[in-house]
C-alpha cells in the first residue's frame, strides 16, 4: 500500500487558488483515476478535479467552503501500487492562514504609530516599496481608507510577497473587530509647531446596515456564485477605469450579403452555422495589430503592452448570468477557424464545460448585443484590459449612397459600434480612431470573398 496526496491543481495561468465547493467522494470510497472527487470553483469557472490515482480516499484534509492554493494537497489518497518512488511524502498539511502575520503586523504598525517621537528602540520592518498591488486590492485598501504608506506594510502571502484579497480582508477584519483600531499614518512634523505629537488611533464601532422592510409584494432572491462574482468584477472596473464610450454607424450591408451568400454551404459542408461573429472578431483583431496600444493592460504608472491578440467573446447563458471564453491568438486564425472556435466556445459555455484556461488571458473583449435587438450600448471593460466593443442590431435604414454620377437614397443594413475604453491610458483620438477602423473594415468588406 502506498499514500499520495493529491494537490490543488493549476486549472488556469492566472490562478493561484480554488474553492471547495462539494466532495463527491467520502473517505472510504474507492475511486478510478481520472474519476472525480470534488468540485471547484475560481473566480473563473467551476470544475470537477479527477483523482490522480485510483485507491481509496484515505483522508479529506480541506473542507467544504475552503479556499487552497495551488500545489497544496487536499486530500490523501491510498493506492495498490508498493513503488512509493511515484508517490509523495505524506506530511500534516494545513491551509496556511495570514491572519498570524496579519496581527503581528498591525501590533508592529501600532507601536511604530505610538512611539514615531522616535523614543522607541523597536523598529518595524522596512516597507515594501515599489511592490505590485492589483486593482483589487487597491479598491479594497481605498473603500477601507488604507493610505499606501500603511498598505506598504501588510505582509503578502502571493508570489513575491504581494498582497492578495485573502490578505486584504483578514487585514481588515483584524483592523476592525480583532484589534478594535484604525491606524493612521503619521503626518512629516512641521517646523513652526514646537513639538510633535502621536498619530491618534481611534476606534470605531462597525456600522449596521438595518435591514428593509418588506412586504409580500416583494420577493427575495439571493444571488448564486456567478452573479456575486460577476456584480464584484464590474463595480471594480468602473472604480479603477475611468470609462468612455465612443459610437459610430457602420454600413455593412456588404458584409450580410456577403454572409446570407455562404451561410447555407458553410451549414451544408461544415455541419455549423456561420454567425456573424467571426467576421466581427476578424475585424477587431486587424485592428489591434494596426493600434497595439489598445492592445494593453496597466499596473501600477507602467502600460503593459501585450504580443498577443486574445479576444474575449460576452456570452448569455440560459440563467440570464455572463461568461467571457478568450478566444487565443485570434489574429492567426482563419475566417473558418474563427468560426468553428466561436461556435465550439459558445456551446460549451452554455454546458459549463469550459476550462480555467478558456476563461483567462484576454487583452480585449467584444459583446454582441445586436443578438437582442439592442442597437447600441455602454459595455464595462473587462478588467485588466482597457477597452471593449458592443455590436448593436443590424437594421435596414434609408442612407445616402455617393457615386459618381451623383448620391441617392437606398435601403442599407447598418449597424452601431460602442467603443467603451480606458481614459486613463486610451485618449479620445486613439479610442475614435480604433472604433473607426474596424467600421471601415466592416464596410469594405470583400463580397468575392471564398471561405
Amino acid at each position: 500500500m502506498a499514500l499520495v496526496e493529491m494537490i490543488m491543481p493549476q486549472m488556469g495561468e492566472s490562478i493561484m487558488e480554488g474553492t471547495i465547493l462539494k466532495w463527491l467522494k467520502e473517505v472510504g470510497d474507492v475511486i478510478e483515476e481520472e474519476e472525480p472527487v470534488l468540485e471547484v470553483a475560481t473566480d473563473k469557472v467551476d470544475n470537477e478535479i479527477p483523482a490522480t490515482h485510483a485507491g481509496v480516499l484515505k483522508e479529506v484534509l480541506a473542507q467544504e467552503g475552503d479556499v487552497v492554493e495551488v500545489g497544496k494537497p487536499v486530500c490523501i489518497i491510498e493506492t495498490d501500487g508498493d513503488d512509493l518512488g511515484s508517490t509523495l511524502p505524506v506530511t500534516e498539511t494545513k491551509v496556511e492562514s495570514p491572519v498570524n502575520e496579519i496581527e503581528q503586523s498591525i501590533a508592529q504598525i501600532q507601536e511604530s504609530v505610538a512611539t514615531s517621537n522616535g523614543q522607541s528602540t523597536h523598529q518595524l520592518s522596512e516597507p515594501m516599496k515599489g511592490r505590485f498591488y492589483s486593482p483589487l486590492v487597491l479598491s479594497i485598501a481605498k473603500k477601507e481608507g488604507i493610505a499606501m504608506e500603511e498598505l506598504e506594510l501588510i505582509p503578502g502571502t502571493g508570489q513575491d510577497n504581494r498582497v492578495t484579497k485573502k490578505d486584504m480582508f483578514a487585514y481588515v477584519e483584524m483592523r476592525q473587530t480583532g484589534q478594535g483600531a484604525t491606524v493612521t499614518i503619521p503626518q512629516p512634523e512641521v517646523k513652526s509647531q514646537p513639538q510633535k505629537q502621536p498619530a491618534a488611533i481611534k476606534t470605531e464601532p462597525t456600522q449596521v446596515t438595518p435591514s428593509a422592510s418588506l412586504n409580500g409584494n416583494v420577493e427575495i432572491v439571493e444571488m448564486d456564485r456567478m452573479r456575486k462574482m460577476i456584480a464584484q468584477r464590474m463595480v471594480e472596473s468602473k472604480q479603477i477605469s475611468p470609462h468612455v464610450t465612443t459610437f459610430i454607424e457602420a454600413d455593412v450591408t456588404n458584409m450580410v450579403n456577403w454572409r446570407n451568400k455562404i451561410k447555407g454551404d458553410f451549414k451544408q459542408r461544415e455541419g455549423e452555422n456561420f454567425t456573424f461573429t467571426p467576421i466581427l472578431i476578424e475585424a477587431i483583431a486587424k485592428a489591434l495589430q494596426e493600434f497595439p496600444m489598445v492592445n494593453v493592460s496597466v499596473e501600477g504608472d507602467k502600460i503593459l503592452v501585450k504580443k498577443d491578440i486574445n479576444v474575449g467573446m460576452a456570452t448569455a447563458l440560459a440563467n440570464n448570468n455572463l461568461i467571457v471564453p478568450v478566444i487565443k491568438n485570434a489574429n492567426h486564425l482563419s475566417l473558418i477557424g474563427l468560426a468553428k472556435k466561436v461556435n465550439d466556445l459558445a456551446s460549451r459555455a452554455r454546458n459549463n464545460k469550459l476550462s480555467a484556461d478558456e476563461l483567462s488571458g484576454g487583452t480585449y473583449s467584444m459583446s454582441n448585443i445586436g443578438g437582442f435587438g439592442n442597437e447600441m450600448g455602454t459595455p464595462i471593460i473587462m478588467q485588466p484590459q482597457v477597452a471593449i466593443m458592443a455590436f448593436g442590431a443590424i437594421k435596414k435604414k434609408p442612407a445616402v449612397i455617393e457615386t459618381p454620377e451623383g448620391d441617392f437614397i437606398g435601403i442599407r443594413h447598418m449597424m452601431f459600434l460602442s467603443h467603451s475604453y480606458d481614459h486613463r491610458v486610451v485618449d479620445g483620438a486613439l479610442g475614435g480612431k480604433f472604433v473607426r477602423r474596424v467600421a471601415d473594415l466592416l464596410e469594405n468588406f470583400d463580397v468575392g470573398r471564398e471561405v
